[in-house]
């Protein structure tokens, strides 16, 4: 049993590292190995994580149904441990899924009831990315001031916890919501605020979302060549971390400047003499 345990272990472990270099399919094999060992062993601490790294799998690779399923299951098993904490987190997983269908109301109802354990548990970290779900929902739902007032607690808990990446994503998501008010400078703002910290930071990938919202802030004010300028870095950016946007952006991009080439004809164009 011992052994088994110590495999299910292991074979997380591959699976966390396949995880994070975003190999999808041999991450998924290794929590599915890891799943066999822990029905077997009965180990039900061991089978609620590797449930859990199964719905974390399932829901970036699309696969909501099974995600759900796998998350109901870890969700039992958390109430059966008392594990307030666990179960918050699985909560907000839980809303995550509604969240990326769409579904707004039931994604809050969710982050709602997570938020009320991670206050209980006092889980800072947790609730730092929680109040950024919720701008997200409030902001897709038209609700702007609120989704401001949650970015902000999320920004005051990132700088807390001393999450430079984290309070620049919060800078970054205050900037989207301003921007869809029309609020260019307050919007342009937060973005210049997000993208000296992350390059304070050295975090080249933040930096670039950060200068692809600005882009969006000029390009809707009019100042095209400044946008354009952006998205050149932008789609550098894209084409060295083979983004999945570098298509989108590149079309993008080369319309700005086939606007600006038309601008450029049209000034530089003589004017007819009527004589």
């Amino acid at each position: 049993m011992t052994l088994k345990n110590g495999l299910s272990e292991e074979l997380n472990r591959q699976g966390n590292e396949h995880f994070g270099r975003g190999h999808y399919t041999e991450a998924y094999t290794c929590y599915a190995k890891a799943l066999e060992c822990d029905r077997l062993t009965g180990d039900q601490r061991a089978l609620a994580a590797t449930l859990g790294n199964l719905g974390n799998i399932c829901a970036v690779s699309g696969r909501r149904d099974a995600a759900q399923n796998y998350y109901q299951e870890v969700l039992e098993l958390q109430k059966i441990f008392g594990d307030e904490k666990g179960i918050g987190t699985t909560l907000a997983n839980l809303g995550n899924l509604r969240a990326d269908a769409g579904e707004w109301d039931r994604a809050r109802a969710y982050y709602l009831e997570a938020l009320d354990l991670m206050t209980k548990t006092q889980d800072e970290t947790s609730k730092a990315v929680l109040f950024s779900d919720l701008g997200l929902i409030a902001r897709e739902k038209g609700e702007f001031n609120e989704a401001i007032a949650h970015y902000e607690k999320s920004l005051v808990l990132m700088r807390r916890l001393g999450n430079d990446g984290g309070v620049a994503d919060a800078w970054r998501m205050l900037a989207r919501t301003f921007l869809l008010q029309q609020r260019f400078d307050d919007a342009i703002a937060c973005c210049q605020t997000s993208q000296s910290i992350a390059e304070r930071s050295q975090d080249e990938l933040r930096t670039g979302g950060a200068r692809y919202v600005l882009a969006d802030c000029y390009e809707a004010m009019g100042r095209f060549r400044e946008a354009a300028q952006l998205l050149e870095r932008v789609v550098e950016m894209d084409r060295k971390y083979h983004l999945p946007k570098l298509g989108e952006n590149t079309k993008r991009l080369e319309g700005l400047r086939q606007r600006l080439a038309a601008e450029n004809a049209t000034t530089a164009a003589p004017k007819e003499s009527h004589g």
